[in-house]
Parts: structure tokens; C-alpha cells; sequence
């Protein structure tokens, strides 16, 4: 290298790691504008689109960013390349304000050159006058984005977070400001903007035409928000209905989640502990509709109940158990396993000093638990309750199944999209009203826990015991807690007989056809061959479960991390952002991905990337609330302790926080897995023969009236998933807290390991 480059470029080669970092990223950037695809290859063979990257204009979207500027004509593309250019020069300043001014002022203009060109000349491929005028000769044949321009366009995010870190912003910490722009980044483009051109159909009229008034005209009336049976009629408006059974599934979840978890950790003994666990978390692992279907074959006008009574009492079947009370029921079922996993690591995380030294003033145990036990378990009562109103207000599968009569939103919005009438407006003006509800109870929750510590989890040594329930709250739970998971045991078993009988309801003679049918093997000339009609679903859905799962629990907990450790302008906006997708229906999120990425500059329509970035971010919002309730726990003197002996934030965050929030991550992984397993509403429109999921061959065998071969398939996945459940815990581990289990000597509790007190203001 000669001594003008050495003089050029004197920060290149400074032992600081954040300059060679800021370099590996420039030239990933513009290796990027050399060596890889600008646009998307589709089904084109990797060595040959490489072949393809200098080629002229017959080479097409296999060129690279610089081939396709300089011969194609596309001179937009220049601006990420002037960019990285000038983000260059700042190499050669020392660190500091000035160079991370040249780093931002490059990212930002190749950004905004890159997006705008992109967004316009997509937009005039979709046919806008005004843009065609605006634009004039530009080409219109936009390709979908590629791997140079993926690669091109996060090198210049990523020299942005250097240049604000640079600046002062986020404390000087370019993970933070790294993880910040780059969170950001992906809920603008896989949640904000997709939702926003499902909603934006709200505002249009028949014409296509905006007007305030349109959504007016299609959602008030009384269908939408009359009150009727408050006044002595039958119905009220589906807003009310939503609303009101979303209350009572978010009350009842969160108190069974909380009693289960104060029972499994505090109350049942070390053998019942396991059986609890499963037990409880039997319904997250089940397929949609077989909670509902188990219901019906006990509460429906035929089902066992029914038959009973009429047997006994001489009582005629009706379908009593169809309409608010079986939604409710089945939704309690569902989503109750939510609850419980959310609440489990916060009990778990509250410290038993607390509890003794309210002991050693003379309080009582009950006068503990309801002044001391309790109000620490706020964080997750709040996160847990509004997961589950979220949950309920999104579901559809139940309210199809059990619901009758009863409307909700999300089955109007079914109905309007699905249906003969298809109008998008209408559906988009009653997602305006799920997510105003979203929003409403967001803000309540936020105004409940304000500004107070519930801190639990600190440097400070703690080896206390964890106090014993008063026996009274022990009662209850056992009156309570014991008889629901009978109950639950009892839906099981009869919707599990359905994949073994010949034919319910006519004969019940005990079968594995429907097995055979859908998992058969036999061998063939060259070896064994998988027959069955339902292996291709199955091996596909575990894949794309596989992939999903671990970036939904990595991005869950980074985004709960950013919202509990640091302050940014937008945090707030930033954390609704990402409940956003649970507010929406799985229906109009499914929609509206199809709406986004079906044309550039995001191609993914017919591809199984679509699937696991729906998979993903609809599962996303879970992890966030559940490690964002584990946050609140854990003192941030452990962080600033981490970071005074000189470790990174990304050290801190996973050697320090990490292993203190594994029941967070087992929570986000094995909900992000079993629901990716499970989706029907959010993936029915974007899966193809080629991507068949479970669900869907499972509704296509509901839907020929094949129960048998359904519900078998049903047992296959909850297998499955019990299985996935248990390797994740045992490859995750339990939390160390360094306490006593109850009945644990004092000479034990001398040698252990503690790290673990707690404080609360």
C-alpha cells in the first residue's frame, strides 16, 4: 500500500473497532453495487445470475447496481453509490461530530434517493397518471428488490446509526442506535406500511376517489353500533360485541394465567409442577377449531350434554351453548396459555426479601401477599391482560366455530373480504375501529403502571425462601385452578376420539385409517416413500415454523430491550408500532401483505419469505410483552455494573440480561413456533401448492366433511409441538435465581449462589 493511501486514510487503520466497523460496512455496500443482483433473480439459478452480473442490457435484473446505472440507463440507482462515497470521507476524520455528520449526510442521501426512486417508479408501473407526467420517460419495468440492493440499502442504515452515535445520540452507543433504526426499519416496512394500505381503502369511495366521508357511510349504522339489547332486543352492534366479550376473555385469561402460574411455582408440589405445566399449556399447542370442535361434541345441540339432559330431564337440545358464551368459553381455552407463560417468569422474578421482610415486621402471610405479592405482579397483570384483549378482538376461528349468530369485527371483516360482496372498504373501515380499541386499551395500560418500579431482580445477594400462599388463596386455587384443567382434559379427549373412530355420530368403532391416510409409508423401488397426503404440508410448515420462531423471539426480545433500557424520541409511536399487527385481524394482515408485496419494489407474493415475515411480525408483539414485563424486573444496576467494567451493550445484553430473562425466551419461542404451526386467518391467502401449510390442509379436509383425517393430523401437530415445547425448555434452561426452594435447609441456603433481591416504590 503506498504512503498516500496510509496518509489518506489514517482512521481506516486505527485499532478502534467502531471505525473497522464503519469500513466493513462501506465496503459491504459497495461490493454490494459490484458483486451481487440489484434486483430480485426470481426463479433464476444463482450461477446464473453471477454469470449474468456485467452483462449489458440483455442481462436484465441478474446485473449488478453499477451495470444497471451505467449501461441500463438506470441513473437513480447512483444516489445509494454517491452515498456510501461520501459516508467514505468520514474515514478520514478523527472520530467525533464531524465525522459522523459525513456518515449521516451519506446514508441519508443515498437512503432517500434509493426509496424515493424505488416508491415512484413503482408507482408509476401501477399505472398514476399524475407520476406518468411527473416522471416522463422514465422506464416503468421496476424489478423487485434484489440481494445487492438488501445488502446496499443496510449498509447505508447502518453507517446512519454510526453517524447518530457519532453525533451523541443514543448515549454514543451505536448498538443501540443500530438496533433502534434497524427495528424501526422493519416494522415500517413488514407492519406499518402494509396495514396502512389495507386501512387507506377506508378513506375511498366507490370511485376510488378519497373522502372522509366514505368511511362514515360504511360503518355508522346499527349494525356496527346499535344498542338494542340494552333496551330489551336481541343484538347489539358487532363494535359493542367485540369490545365487550374482548373485556371478558382479557379478565378471564389473565386471572386463570395468574392463578396457574402462582400454583405451578408457589403451591404444587416438585411432581405436580411438570404435569401442571403441560396440562395448561395444552390449548396454545393446539390447531385452530379443534377447541371448538371439542366443545361442540360436549355442549352442541348433539353433544354429550345435551343428550344427557334430554335423557335424564326430559330436556329438548338447543343450541344454548352457540353465540357469546361458547366464543367466550373457547377463547378462555385459547388464550389462557398466553397468560399463564407471561405470568410465570413474573412470579418467578419477585423476591422472596421482600416477602420476609414484611414477615419480620409482623405482617401476616395474606397481608404479604395482597400488599407485597400482588401489587408486584402489576407489570405482568397489565401486559398479560392486554395481550389477551388483543387476542380476542383478532380471533376469528372461534366466533366462526361456536359463535352462531354472534358477530364480532373480525368476522364481518371475513365476510366482507371473503364473501360475494368483497369490499375492501368495508373491511378496512372496521379494522379502523380494532385498532382504535388496540390503541385505547394501550393507553389505559400505560397510564395503570406510569412511572413505577417494580424491580425485583438486582446485583444484591438474596437467598431468601419464597413465602407459602396463605391458605386461603391455596383453596381457592385449588377450587379453581384443578377443575379447569379437568375440564380442559376432558375438550381434549373428545376431540381427540374424532381422528380414531370410523365416522362420529354414526360409528364409533376404533380405526387408524385416517392415519394411514395422511402419514402412511411404504417402500418403494428405491426405498421408503412417504404416501401419505399430508407430509408435504407438514414438512413445509415445520420449516418455515423453524426459521420464523427464532427471529420472532430475537427481534421480541432486542425490541422489549430498547423499550425498557433506553429513551428515544418516537418510543412510544415505536412500541405501538409493534403491537400494531396483533390489533389488526389475521385476515386483513394476510391482505394486506398481498397488497404491499405483490408489486415492486418489495416482490414477495407466491414465495415462502412472504410466509415467515407474516409469521414473524404477527407473532412478534407476544415476545415484546412478555420480556418487556421481564425488563421491569430486573434492576438496571446490573446493566450499569456490566458497563463500568467495560463490557459492550451487546456483552451486557448477552451475558448479563439474556440469561435472566429465559422464561421470556422460552415464552417467545415456543408461542412464536406452535402459532407459526397453528395460523390459519394470517397466511390463508398467501400460501400456494407449492407452499401448502397444515392449516390449510386441514381446512380442506373440514371443508369435504373428512373430520376424521383432520382431527388426525390435529393429534400429528400437538405431538409435534409438545415435543418442540420440551427441547426448547431443556436447550434454554431455567432462570438461576440463586433462591431457596421451600424446605430447604439453612445450612443449604448458606452455601448457595445468590444474585437475586428486589425494591419497589
Amino acid at each position: 500500500m503506498t504512503a498516500w493511501s496510509t496518509r489518506a486514510w489514517p482512521h481506516l487503520f486505527m485499532s478502534g473497532s467502531a471505525n473497522r466497523l464503519a469500513a466493513g460496512w462501506l465496503l459491504a455496500g459497495l461490493l454490494a453495487y459490484v458483486a451481487l443482483p440489484w434486483y430480485a433473480v426470481g426463479d433464476m439459478r444463482w450461477s446464473v445470475a453471477l454469470s449474468q452480473l456485467f452483462g449489458g442490457a440483455d442481462s436484465a435484473n441478474a446485473a449488478s447496481g453499477l451495470m444497471q446505472a451505467v449501461v441500463q440507463g438506470r441513473w437513480w440507482l447512483l444516489s445509494g453509490f454517491a452515498g456510501l462515497a461520501l459516508a467514505a470521507v468520514g474515514l478520514t476524520l478523527p472520530a467525533g461530530r464531524a465525522q459522523g455528520s459525513w456518515f449521516l449526510t451519506g446514508a441519508v442521501l443515498g437512503l432517500s434517493g434509493l426509496v424515493s426512486s424505488a416508491l415512484l417508479i413503482g408507482a408509476k408501473g401501477w399505472s398514476a397518471p399524475w407520476l406518468n407526467t411527473l416522471l416522463g420517460e422514465l422506464p416503468v419495468n421496476q424489478f423487485g428488490v434484489g440481494a445487492g440492493a438488501l445488502v446496499a440499502g443496510l449498509s447505508l442504515l447502518m453507517m446512519a446509526a454510526m453517524g447518530l452515535a457519532r453525533r451523541g445520540y443514543f448515549k454514543g452507543d451505536f448498538f443501540v442506535a443500530a438496533a433502534v433504526l434497524g427495528c424501526s426499519a422493519m416494522l415500517l416496512v413488514f407492519i406499518v406500511w402494509p396495514v396502512s394500505k389495507a386501512l387507506e381503502g377506508a378513506f375511498l369511495d366507490q370511485e376510488g376517489r378519497w373522502s372522509l366521508m366514505a368511511m362514515v357511510e360504511r360503518i355508522g349504522n346499527e349494525r356496527v353500533w346499535g344498542l338494542d339489547c340494552l333496551a330489551g332486543g336481541t343484538r347489539c352492534g358487532v363494535a359493542w360485541n367485540t369490545l365487550a366479550l374482548a373485556l371478558a376473555t382479557a379478565t378471564g385469561t389473565t386471572v386463570l394465567g395468574t392463578m396457574m402460574a402462582l400454583m405451578a411455582e408457589r403451591s404444587a408440589g416438585p411432581r405436580l409442577q411438570t404435569p401442571l405445566r403441560v396440562v395448561a399449556l395444552l390449548p396454545i399447542i393446539t390447531p385452530p377449531f379443534v377447541v371448538g370442535l371439542g366443545l361442540i361434541l360436549l355442549f352442541g345441540r348433539a353433544g354429550v350434554v345435551n343428550q344427557w339432559l334430554e335423557y335424564a330431564f326430559g330436556i329438548a337440545p338447543t343450541r344454548w351453548f352457540y353465540g357469546p358464551l361458547g366464543v367466550w368459553m373457547a377463547q378462555l381455552f385459547c388464550f389462557t396459555p398466553i397468560a399463564f407463560m407471561i405470568m410465570r417468569g413474573v412470579v418467578q422474578g419477585v423476591s422472596p426479601s421482600l416477602e420476609e421482610a414484611a414477615q419480620t415486621l409482623r405482617a401476616g402471610r395474606r397481608q404479604t401477599f395482597f400488599s407485597i405479592t400482588l401489587p408486584l405482579l402489576k407489570p405482568g397483570l397489565a401486559n398479560a391482560f392486554l395481550v389477551g384483549f388483543i387476542e380476542s378482538m383478532a380471533d376469528f376461528g372461534n366466533p366462526i366455530i361456536v359463535g352462531g349468530q354472534f358477530a364480532v369485527l373480525s368476522t364481518e371483516i371475513f365476510f366482507a373480504i371473503v364473501g360475494a360482496q368483497y369490499d375492501q372498504g368495508r373491511a378496512a373501515s372496521l379494522a379502523w375501529i380494532l385498532t382504535l380499541f388496540a390503541l385505547l386499551v394501550f393507553a389505559v395500560q400505560r397510564g395503570l403502571l406510569g412511572r413505577q418500579s417494580y424491580t425485583t431482580v438486582s446485583g444484591k445477594g438474596d437467598a431468601g425462601v419464597p413465602m407459602a400462599l396463605p391458605d386461603g388463596v391455596r383453596r381457592t386455587l385449588h377450587l379453581v385452578v384443578y377443575p379447569w384443567l379437568a375440564f380442559t382434559l376432558v375438550v381434549y379427549l373428545f376431540a381427540f376420539a374424532g381422528g380414531f373412530v370410523q365416522t362420529w355420530g354414526r360409528d364409533y368403532s376404533f380405526t387408524l385409517k385416517h392415519f394411514s391416510t395422511a402419514f402412511g409409508l411404504e417402500w418403494g423401488q428405491f426405498g421408503l416413500v412417504w404416501a401419505g397426503t399430508a407430509w408435504n404440508s407438514l414438512f413445509t410448515t415445520l420449516t418455515l415454523a423453524g426459521v420464523a420462531a427464532p427471529i420472532t423471539a430475537a427481534a421480541g426480545l432486542l425490541m422489549a430491550y430498547l423499550l425498557a433500557r433506553t429513551e428515544f424520541r418516537g418510543q412510544r409511536l415505536f412500541e405501538f408500532s409493534a403491537l400494531l399487527a396483533f390489533a389488526i385481524p389475521g385476515t386483513v394482515l394476510g391482505v394486506s401483505y398481498i397488497l404491499a408485496f405483490n408489486v415492486p419494489p418489495l416482490e414477495l407474493t407466491g414465495t415462502a419469505m412472504i410466509i415467515v415475515l407474516c409469521f414473524v411480525f404477527r407473532n412478534l408483539p407476544v415476545g415484546v410483552r412478555a420480556a418487556t414485563a421481564a425488563f421491569r424486573q430486573l434492576d438496571k444496576s446490573l446493566d450499569e455494573a456490566s458497563l463500568m467494567l467495560r463490557a459492550s451493550t451487546a456483552q451486557t445484553l448477552f451475558h448479563v440480561v439474556l440469561p435472566l430473562l429465559k422464561p421470556a425466551l422460552v415464552a417467545a419461542l415456543v408461542y412464536s413456533f406452535v402459532r407459526a404451526m397453528t395460523t390459519v386467518s394470517a397466511v390463508i391467502f398467501l400460501v400456494t401448492a407449492e407452499n401448502e401449510l397444515a392449516t390449510t390442509y386441514i381446512i380442506g379436509r373440514v371443508g369435504n366433511g373428512d373430520y376424521g383425517v383432520a382431527l388426525a393430523y390435529c393429534t400429528v401437530l400437538m405431538l409435534l409441538m409438545s415435543l418442540a415445547t420440551g427441547m426448547v425448555q431443556f436447550l434454554v434452561g431455567e432462570r438461576q435465581l440463586g433462591r431457596r426452594a421451600r424446605g430447604v435447609g439453612v445450612a443449604t441456603a448458606m452455601v448457595a449462589s445468590p444474585i437475586s433481591s428486589g425494591k419497589t416504590t
